[in-house]
């Protein structure tokens, strides 16, 4: 997400819908939240309002989180992160970007991943494989070797995730861009961002998500589906491309 904070492991780093039919056609029922921070706990609190059961994990003390989310994210389970990949249908990842290492691929393997995450040199440290990655959504996609790596909701604020979302069709909703390789996972994680509350762009495969990345047209602004579709046709093509 937009904020230069640390996203996961402390408190400071929508349209509705029926959580019956949360599995059923329109999107995942269970999603995993790997981050307890302010971008973490928003998203779970947006996803819990959508109609979604929530489980949010990070690194820290299992107690400390589990305080958080009573706080933070009321409503949702706590748990280790392989108890929380292990029953969700998506996994978002709301780490700090440079954590990312840390994430265990065996765990991960074989589910849909939001990466959510964002390079900040200023909180994280340099980190020479991410600036000389094409895309840190593609440097991620490579440690997590057996899941389909989504990138978005990296480019909108925590506190704009819980303020701006609209039902679909809403005049000037707000559009997300949505980037990944595997067709199924993006669809899915398209779905994902409408129940949101926001219109989900295809903005191309995993490379064209350097296109949603700080210091971008994207990135740096609020935009609608038509706005952002042509927003994306007129940027560079991905390095590599």
């Amino acid at each position: 997400m937009t904020d230069q904070v640390p996203s996961a492991d402390l408190p400071d780093d929508g349209s509705p819908g029926a959580p019956d039919d949360a599995g059923a056609g329109s999107g995942p029922g269970t999603i995993a939240v790997l981050g307890a921070g302010r971008v973490g706990t928003a998203i779970a609190r947006v996803a819990m309002r959508a109609g979604y059961r929530v489980r949010l994990a990070a690194s820290g003390d299992p107690a400390l989180i589990d305080l958080i989310a009573q706080i933070m994210a009321p409503g949702a389970d706590t748990s280790t992160a392989a108890d929380a990949v292990a029953s969700a249908d998506l996994v978002v990842l709301a780490l700090p970007l440079g954590k990312h290492a840390t994430l265990d691929g065996d765990t991960l393997a074989g589910r849909v991943v939001v990466d959510a995450m964002n390079y900040w040199p200023s909180t994280d440290g340099r980190n020479p494989e991410l600036e000389a990655a094409p895309s840190t959504s593609e440097a991620v996609a490579r440690h997590l070797g057996r899941s389909a790596v989504v990138k978005t909701l990296n480019h909108i604020g925590y506190h704009e995730l819980e303020e701006q979302g609209l039902p679909a069709g809403a005049p000037a909703r707000r559009a997300l861009g949505v980037a990944g390789d595997d067709p199924d996972a993006t669809a899915l994680v398209r779905g994902f961002v409408d129940r949101l509350g926001f219109d989900p762009v295809d903005a191309g495969d995993l490379a064209a998500g350097v296109h949603l990345q700080p210091g971008t047209p994207i990135f740096n602004g609020s935009h609608d589906a038509t706005t952002l579709a042509t927003l994306l046709r007129e940027a560079p093509a991905a390095v590599g491309h």
